[in-house]
This record gives structure tokens, C-alpha cells and sequence, in this order.
């Protein structure tokens, strides 16, 4: 065991976690009508309390557990059986590893809830995601991460796919995720309320800033040099992709809105998170400034052109960034073309087929969607009871 090691991925395992909550949280909060925002807190703070207790159960088993099939890890390692405080992974504590790992099992389907919110039935969030977590991101995570079929020595031989902090593993399986459930739900009844708390919105994309050093930087696993490019480069591309996304803005429409902005660090940050542990800072800032024009664009395609009422703009920021930031690793020359696109491909047919499956399985058991009355009222009050503001706000 190292020490300095083990003490960094300690501090980015509570950033990875810091993300969601209060983060994710706060940043999708904010872009609601006022009289949803509690049922957007309640479908982050569930999921991150039910992701924990399924990776302990099962999901950290599936994703890194010895299996030898390439397709899953199997149940050797169910509720860390065989895992003590003694037992290592690389430099870390196993448990340590698990933990990190967790906080990643957490993000990835709570980054799901932004196509639904405003609109869906608090079983179907609930059920849904286990489901989701267990069948589609913990068998990705082995095939990439676990040393499974995308993995080196794989189906693409010696050199896999390259994927440093999960463009693959979170951002796409999330948002084509978004994506399929935003088609099958339908749009909202009232599509355009704008956002009640822009300054929700900001703080919380600066806290998912901060947490996202954790999120690239934790990714190297070791206190080194490598962690310290990472954490780097992604705050490079954050802060570039945030400018050109402004500068898109303001040429398109004449001006520069804060939700804008803050939305560009997002692109810049889903964007850099796959390359972040394979690119210098030139390369940050080409993905960064390349991102918020390429996933404001997107936005405009999904929202305005195809008219699918991805309500967040899962997809668009979170899975075109993490398509873009993994192809963007072949073109530097860190990655081989064949393993990015093959990748991107098998992943995203198998999240796009086993989401639909999902979706139409768990709304045969919780039902899909809220009535029209608990819509136009609000889920806060209908649903959960409580009420943020007053509903004139």
C-alpha cells in the first residue's frame, strides 16, 4: 500500500461523491419550474443512497470481480466477500478502490434523472435505476475498465479502448440512456418555463467543477504526476469550453446567459474526461474550445430540429462531450481507431437496446409517467408532500 496514494483517492473519492450531491443536485434543481426542484433533490439523493447499497451487493462484483468470460465479473466478490482492510488493489486498500468506484456507480444513472424530471413517476426512478446500474453500467465498467472484452487483450487485441475517466462508461451509457427514456416518455405538457434558479444552476456546476478534479484527477489512481495533468487538463478544458460556448451564444443571439455558460463547463468536462489521463494542455483546450460550440449545437439539434424533450440536455452536453472527448483520443494518437470507434459502438447499442427494455418492463410494473394534474401542480406537493416555494414563484 502507498500512502500518498491512498490518501489522494480518500479526498477524490468524497469529491466524486460531492459531485452528486449537492452538485448534480443543485445544478439540475436550479433549471426546473420552482414547484418540481424538491423532486429533482429526491430522485439525486435516492439514487445515491440506493447506488450504494447495490454496488456493495452486487455491482462492484459484476464490474471488477475476477470473471474470466470478458463479459462480467461475476459474484465472487458480492457484498465484498473475501475483501478486508488488508486487501489491495494496485497501491490502494481494496475497499478504497470500491468506494471510488462507488461514487462513479452513484453519478452515472443520477445524470439520467435531467430527461425525466418534471414528469415521471417517483417508482419508476426508484426501480429503473437499480435495474439500469446493475444490467447495463457495471457490465460496461468490466468490459472496459475490469479487464473485460473492450479492455487490452481483448476483442480489439493488444490495444483496447481508451477510456481514462468514463466517456464511455458514464457519459454515454447516460446519455444515450437519456435519450431513449426522453423518446418513450414523451415531452413535458409545458415545455417553456425557463429555468426558476439560474443561481442554482451556477453553484451547482461549480460544484460538479471542483468534484470533477476528483472525478479525472482520482482516475490515475496514484498521487503522481499523471493525477496532476489530469486535474490540469480538465480544468483547461472546462474553462475554455465555458468561453466558447459564451462566445456561440452571444454571436447567435446577442447575448450571454449564465445557464449557457455554466453549461459549456459541463461539455468541456464531459468532454475532457475520457482523454484527461492521455493529452497535454494544447489538446485540453482544442477538446474544451471544439466542445461548447459542438454540444450547444447538439442542444439545438435534439431540442429544436428533432424535437425529443431530453429536459436537461442529458444527451446533448453529457453524451455527444463523451463521443467527442473519446474520438478526440484516437485523433491525438493515444488511442487506436479501431478500439474508440468499435467501443463506442457495441456500448452504444447495448445501452440504446437494454435501456428500451427497461423503460418498457419497469412501466409495466410502476407506470412511466405522473397524470396531468400531478404534472401541472408540481411534483413537490402531489408527489413528495413538501413544497420549496410558493407556487406562484
Amino acid at each position: 500500500m502507498n500512502g500518498a496514494d491512498t490518501a489522494w483517492i480518500i479526498v477524490a473519492t468524497a469529491l466524486v461523491l460531492f459531485m452528486t450531491l449537492p452538485g448534480l443536485a443543485l445544478f439540475y434543481g436550479g433549471l426546473v419550474r420552482a414547484r418540481n426542484v424538491l423532486s429533482v433533490f429526491t430522485h439525486c439523493y435516492v439514487i445515491a443512497c440506493l447506488m450504494s447499497v447495490l454496488w456493495f451487493a452486487l455491482g462492484y462484483s459484476i464490474a471488477f470481480g475476477p470473471g474470466e468470460s470478458g463479459l462480467w465479473g461475476g459474484l465472487d466478490r458480492a457484498f465484498l466477500s473475501g475483501v478486508t482492510a488488508d486487501s489491495l488493489s494496485g497501491t490502494l486498500p481494496e475497499v478504497l478502490f470500491f468506494a471510488f468506484q462507488m461514487t462513479f456507480a452513484i453519478i452515472t444513472p443520477a445524470l439520467i434523472v435531467g430527461a425525466y424530471v418534471e414528469r415521471v413517476s417517483f417508482g419508476f426512478v426508484v426501480l429503473f435505476s437499480a435495474l439500469w446500474m446493475l444490467i447495463v453500467y457495471a457490465p460496461v465498467v468490466h468490459w472496459v475498465w475490469g479487464g473485460g472484452m473492450l479492455a487490452d487483450g481483448g476483442i480489439f487485441g493488444e490495444t483496447g479502448v481508451r477510456d481514462f475517466a468514463g466517456g464511455i462508461v458514464v457519459h454515454e451509457t447516460a446519455g444515450l440512456a437519456a435519450l431513449v427514456i426522453a423518446v418513450l416518455l414523451g415531452p413535458r405538457r409545458n415545455r417553456t418555463i425557463p429555468p426558476h434558479s439560474p443561481g442554482y444552476v451556477m453553484l451547482g456546476a461549480s460544484m460538479l467543477w471542483v468534484g470533477w478534479f476528483g472525478f479525472n484527477g482520482g482516475s490515475q489512481l496514484a498521487a503522481d504526476g499523471g493525477a496532476a495533468m489530469a486535474l490540469s487538463v480538465t480544468h483547461i478544458s472546462a474553462a475554455t469550453a465555458s468561453l466558447t460556448w459564451a462566445l456561440w451564444e452571444r454571436i447567435k443571439f446577442g447575448k450571454v446567459s449564465l445557464v449557457g455558460m455554466v453549461t459549456g463547463t459541463i461539455a468541456g468536462l464531459a468532454s475532457i474526461t475520457p482523454a484527461s489521463g492521455f493529452v497535454g494542455p494544447v489538446e485540453a483546450l482544442v477538446i474544451g474550445g471544439v466542445a461548447g460550440i459542438l454540444c450547444q449545437e447538439a442542444v439545438n439539434l435534439i431540442r429544436n430540429a428533432l424535437k425529443i424533450d431530453d429536459t436537461l440536455d442529458v444527451f446533448a452536453v453529457h453524451g455527444v462531450g463523451g463521443i467527442f472527448g473519446t474520438l478526440m483520443i484516437a485523433v491525438f494518437g493515444a488511442g487506436a481507431w479501431a478500439a474508440q470507434l468499435g467501443s463506442l459502438v457495441i456500448v452504444g447499442v447495448f445501452t440504446v437496446v437494454v435501456t428500451a427494455i427497461l423503460v418498457l418492463v419497469v412501466k409495466a410494473i410502476t407506470g412511466l409517467r405522473v397524470d396531468t394534474e400531478t404534472e401541472t401542480n408540481g411534483l413537490d406537493i402531489t408527489v413528495h408532500g413538501e413544497r420549496a416555494y410558493d407556487l406562484s414563484s
